[in-house]
């Protein structure tokens, strides 16, 4: 199957298709992207739920389960910078379709699973297409939506997105899980990813190809075994605690990854991102802010489901439902900062979005475990409001700070340091509930999430810019 693009000239514009001048997004290119971004998102919050009833009918054991959910995020986090690079060289536009069929062909495999390990194989190719998809639909959206204003507008319904699928994740698993059953929550990946492929195929236009532009495999196998040890041992830091010696050794070798990394990069003749684009202040401390709200927000949403459960005695669905006002706003607060970016500038925005945040996870570790519930919908609605506040402008500083021709590593470095801070967050959280006890682990959890949203702040009132809109793409 070819997604054709258009080869030539490396430094030449995208063919156009563009978005209205004013600022308006154009809708048909955006709800192809977003339905890609939707269905990942959606994959992983709909079987959170899912997940024991899988395990009691395929007869799994706790390393299967584990492996159900956890194998995905490795492989996701591990190959996003890979998907950014074939992006970029090969078309934006042809690796992102290759991702949706990766991606829903999986889902196929993993409705008809006959067995955990099947399944689990299947999850493996799951967050493979999962990271090609990613980067691929952020520098679609640059490139459909030149302008500025639109690309703000875009970025915000493409959070939006985001927070539709987060919300919707949880109580459509349990709908599907005690109705039709647990394959269910395969299945309905084969219809979006259908129509996904086939708007983009129709609406987006082909993206322009590198082919001057190695691929330094070398780099890319480091980046691909550092970031899946980091989220590795972060997952069973949380379960085993931070002295166990596998954690100990998965954040070692991490480290030596990272290592070896940063020394072939400073050799290559080609790396992943120019050097001087990742010393860059809006896109280091872009990509610092992601990491910090990602790390806040997750560890918040993990330990918050651990104390209904656990300490509240709710079920799966009801604490869906508990977690419901956490997730529900962020649709409408990416959409209201799209909107008023154009008007205020980024920096404002995600200012004020982590201030408020921060002021929510504040009020939790404050109040505690035995506040009533209304309260804490409360704080978990500052929390959820907050981050989705701050992301549109984030993705923004992040994607303008570099050209056109690495929109896609670009995005991938992005979405890569969110996976690990969503990671180092639930670990976080994990670990101080299992040690501290419910009482103590949550107020410290809390306050260190608020502590995240305060740095957070603090990095963006230096890295995100502060005009009214961010420049289109500097050189490297």
């Amino acid at each position: 199957m070819e997604f054709g693009e258009s080869a030539g000239d490396p430094q030449s514009p995208p063919p156009e298709r563009p978005g209205p001048a004013d600022g308006r997004p154009a809708w048909a290119p955006l709800l192809a992207v977003c339905a890609g971004y939707f269905m990942v998102i959606l994959d992983v919050t709909v079987l959170n739920v899912a997940v024991p009833v899988i395990g009691r009918e395929l007869s799994a054991s706790l390393t299967g389960i584990q492996w159900i959910t956890d194998g995905y995020t490795l492989v996701f986090a591990g190959f996003l910078l890979t998907g950014g690079a074939l992006g970029d060289r090969l078309g934006n536009r042809r690796i992102f379709c290759w991702g949706v069929v990766v991606f829903t062909l999986a889902s196929a495999v993993c409705a008809l699973a006959p067995d955990a390990p099947v399944l689990v194989a299947a999850r493996l190719v799951e967050g493979l297409g999962a990271a090609l998809i990613v980067p691929g639909s952020l520098a679609l959206l640059q490139q459909t939506h030149p302008a500025p204003a639109a690309r703000s507008r875009a970025i915000g319904l493409w959070g939006a997105m985001a927070g539709v699928a987060a919300s919707a994740g949880p109580l459509l698993g349990g709908l599907l899980v005690s109705t039709a059953g647990w394959r269910w929550v395969f299945v309905i990946n084969l219809p979006v990813g259908a129509a996904c492929l086939i708007l983009t195929l129709r609406y987006v236009a082909a993206s322009p190809r590198h082919p001057d532009r190695a691929i330094d495999w070398p780099a890319q196998c480091a980046v691909v075994a550092g970031v899946a040890l980091l989220t590795g041992a972060l997952n069973e830091a949380g379960r085993r605690g931070w002295s166990d010696p596998a954690v100990i050794a998965g954040l070692a070798l991490a480290a030596l990854a990272a290592a070896a990394f940063g020394l072939r990069e400073r050799l290559a003749r080609s790396p992943a991102l120019p050097p001087a684009l990742l010393r860059s202040r809006p896109m280091a401390g872009g990509a610092l802010v992601g990491l910090l709200f990602n790390f806040a927000f997750y560890g918040m949403v993990f330990t918050a489901s651990l104390q209904f459960q656990q300490q509240r005695g709710f079920g799966a669905l009801e604490t869906g439902l508990a977690l419901f006002p956490a997730v529900a706003v962020t649709m409408f607060a990416s959409v209201l900062s799209g909107r008023l970016s154009s008007r205020t500038g980024h920096r404002p925005l995600v200012v004020s979005g982590m201030l408020l945040a921060a002021l929510g996870l504040a009020g939790w570790a404050v109040a505690g475990t035995d506040t009533a519930y209304v309260l804490l919908a409360l704080f978990m609605t500052a929390a959820g409001f907050g981050t989705s506040f701050a992301l549109t402008g984030t993705t923004v500083t992040v994607m303008s700070a570099a050209p056109p021709a690495y929109a896609g590593a670009a995005s991938a470095v992005f979405n890569t340091t969110r996976q690990i801070g969503s990671a180092a967050g639930v670990a976080l959280g994990g670990s101080l509930l299992a040690t501290a006890g419910h009482s103590a682990g949550l107020r410290v959890s809390m306050a260190a999430g608020a502590l995240a949203y305060l740095t957070a702040a603090a990095v963006a009132r230096y890295s995100v810019p502060s005009g009214r809109t961010a420049a289109t793409g500097a050189s490297p």
